[in-house]
Formats: structure tokens, C-alpha cells, sequence
């Protein structure tokens, strides 16, 4: 599988947003292995520590937990976790750009809705 990689932020935090994003989707569960270091490296092709930073920061905001001789695991409680603080993120920091282009261009909420409804489909 051939993945691009986004040149404005480094590839152990996009590696890392794709772990939180399988986690999020319910692609990882708690209890669930992430795949090995060296299995991550080869197959996009990245530096073992490259993979290891990103596995690391997932460690210390204790969203997976290394087992020694058995790999990293998703912890229990991750996903709820995951969920409050990337919805407090996007609250933050997303929804005021947001919202401040819905003014500028002058988008009324009936567009927004219908918008929506049409994603659901």
C-alpha cells in the first residue's frame, strides 16, 4: 500500500494521527495489537524510529501500552478518551475558522443542513 505523506508535519505525527483515527473508526479496539514496529517501517517504507516516536507519544498519553516481549496494545478506555479530546480540539480550534468562513461567505444554516444530508447518503 502506498501512502503519501504530508510535507507540513512531520511523519511520526501523521503516523501517529492514522493510529488515532483507526482507533477512533473502531479499526483498533482495546485489547488490540498495533502492528510491529518493524511491519509499520516496511511497509511505508520509514525509519524503525520514525515509528517508534510515534508508537512513544501514543504511550505516554496513555493511549496504548507496551507489554514487554508482546508488543503495543490499545488501552482500555482509549477510544473514549480519544473521542473527548478530539472533539474538545475540534470545538477549539477548528469550528471557529469554520464558522467564521460560514459567515464570511454567507451560508445560512438550511444550506448547512441540507449540505449534510446529502453527505449521509
Amino acid at each position: 500500500m502506498s501512502v503519501t505523506w504530508n510535507d507540513n508535519q512531520p511523519i511520526y505525527r501523521q503516523l501517529k494521527e492514522r493510529v488515532i483515527a483507526m482507533v477512533l473508526d473502531g479499526e483498533l479496539k482495546p485489547g488490540d495489537a498495533l502492528p510491529s514496529v518493524r511491519q509499520v517501517a516496511a511497509e511505508y517504507q520509514l525509519n524503525p524510529l520514525t515509528v517508534s516516536r510515534a508508537y512513544q507519544e501514543l504511550v505516554e498519553e496513555t493511549l496504548v501500552e507496551k507489554r514487554r516481549g508482546l508488543g503495543m496494545f490499545v488501552t482500555e478506555g482509549a477510544p473514549q478518551k480519544l473521542l473527548a479530546s478530539e472533539r474538545e480540539r475540534f470545538l477549539q480550534d477548528e469550528w471557529p475558522a469554520m464558522v467564521e468562513r460560514i459567515r464570511r461567505l454567507g451560508i445560512d444554516m438550511k444550506t448547512l443542513l441540507q449540505a449534510i444530508d446529502k453527505g449521509d447518503n
